[in-house]
């Protein structure tokens, strides 16, 4: 249970609403109440499901996320993008492994890659070991992971082959797409062993049921990051007001002509600004303000980061 003063502090920030993976100050007595939240060194934050526009923690102080993936038709590169833009923005670092290579093999390495440069990405099989010490080696004592993904993709099987022993119930791929069954519905903290195998010898990592839908909010500096390419190009551009439509000189659209730029991957990252913007609308004025003007900069900021390569300031 929380405190008054806390209950009244949620009215008006959902953000200050304790996650998984806070620290919090509870009060003695014969009721124990959460007093206070402690602050934060990260927070993974997304949109809340929902029509309302409002912040969710998915988890805090964490000092990696796993992103999992199934290798096959689950590689999703924009969704593997609105998870590099959340990540980037919650100030952890981003792993990402690729499940059920057993199956499907390998060859969707690359391609993530290219999609999230900055990651680790991982091949690895729950059931044949592969890939699951070097999982391990980013989750050592000391160190704070947290599991995410999407239904059915190989999470528990993944912790259980982490842990040595079944510590999640798992479920038979089905046969039609080779996808598992949804198994884990709550979060969990699981110590994971040391190298000598000695139980909570090594990290902890936090498992996540699977996430239905990851809208990143208040990322404008995670959208930088993970579209580092985009933001070159709009530095590049003749006009600093260019619109990256039809204006002379547009970089953006000679990169989209000559194939530098995939149009998609440029789609994805107007659809992300765009839904930073939405968030705002559903803000206070001064949010909304505030949102503005971060948008805006991104594009300002890419020019002076352009102009600086160039020797000019």
């Amino acid at each position: 249970m929380c405190s008054s003063d806390l209950l009244r502090r949620l009215a008006q920030d959902p953000l200050a609403k304790p996650a998984v993976g806070d620290w919090v100050l509870v009060g003695t007595g014969r009721a124990p109440r959460i007093e206070a939240v402690l602050p934060r060194r990260t927070a993974l934050v997304r949109k809340a499901a929902g029509r309302r526009a409002r912040p969710q923690v998915v988890v805090a102080n964490v000092d990696v996320v796993v992103v999992v993936t199934a290798a096959g038709a689950d590689v999703n590169v924009r969704r593997l993008e609105r998870y590099a833009a959340a990540i980037a923005e919650s100030g952890a670092r981003p792993v990402v492994v690729l499940t059920k290579v057993d199956l499907e093999g390998d060859g969707d390495v690359a391609r993530i890659q290219e999609a999230w440069p900055g990651a680790r990405v991982i091949a690895a099989s729950g059931l044949t070991g592969t890939g699951v010490a070097e999982v391990r080696a980013e989750l050592t004592e000391g160190v704070t992971g947290a599991l995410v993904g999407s239904s059915g993709v190989g999470k528990s099987t993944l912790v259980n082959a982490l842990v040595g022993r079944e510590v999640h119930a798992t479920a038979e791929v089905r046969a039609s797409d080779l996808r598992g069954r949804h198994t884990t519905t709550f979060r969990a903290l699981v110590p994971l062993p040391g190298p000598d195998g000695v139980r909570g010898g090594g990290g902890l990592l936090v498992d996540s049921p699977g996430m239905r839908e990851l809208s990143a909010w208040d990322a404008d500096e995670g959208v930088r990051a993970t579209f580092g390419d985009v933001e070159a190009l709009l530095g590049e551009c003749r006009y600093s007001d260019c619109r990256h439509a039809s204006e002379p000189g547009c970089a953006v659209q000679a990169a989209l002509a000559s194939g530098e730029l995939d149009p998609a991957r440029y789609a994805a990252f107007q659809v992300l600004l765009e839904e930073q913007a939405a968030q705002a609308e559903a803000a206070t004025p001064e949010g909304r303000e505030a949102k503005r003007r971060a948008i805006k900069a991104l594009t300002r900021g890419a020019k002076v980061r352009a102009a600086e390569k160039r020797g000019r300031r």
